[in-house]
């Protein structure tokens, strides 16, 4: 049986607590066996620079950002960058942590063709 999916696109990037809400919840998307993609648009591009996260808690009932980050990427998750996002930044692939790529906006479109549920924090 195909999973079902879901894609979360995060806008806000380190200082918004609304980002920490948005990796929890593609953390629980994982816990409940969910085909999950995750785009990280605007601001939220830094999330996945490399050591961007190690040091930010936005919430102190959540698991630190970094961990969060972490277990998604480790789950096989696909997290994509918006490429002009990222370029206005000055980041290319290599700054991003492993496992993320700097996508178009089909990465989004394919699995919201096939049903996928989506949020947008």
């Amino acid at each position: 049986m195909e999973k079902r999916k879901m894609v979360i696109v995060i806008t806000n990037g380190l200082d918004n607590e609304r980002s920490s809400v948005a990796w929890s919840i593609a953390n629980g998307a994982i816990n409940a066996g969910l085909d999950l993609t995750v785009f990280l648009v605007s601001s939220a591009v830094d999330w996945v620079r490399k050591g961007a996260a190690d040091n930010v808690h936005l919430n102190p009932l959540d698991p630190t950002m970094k961990e969060m980050i972490d277990n998604v990427l480790k789950s096989g998750s696909r997290v994509g960058v918006c490429p002009p996002c990222a370029k206005v930044r000055g980041y290319v692939e290599s700054d991003l942590l492993d496992g993320v790529e700097v996508v178009g906006s089909m990465a989004i479109h394919e699995p919201v063709l096939q049903g996928a549920a989506t949020l947008t924090f």
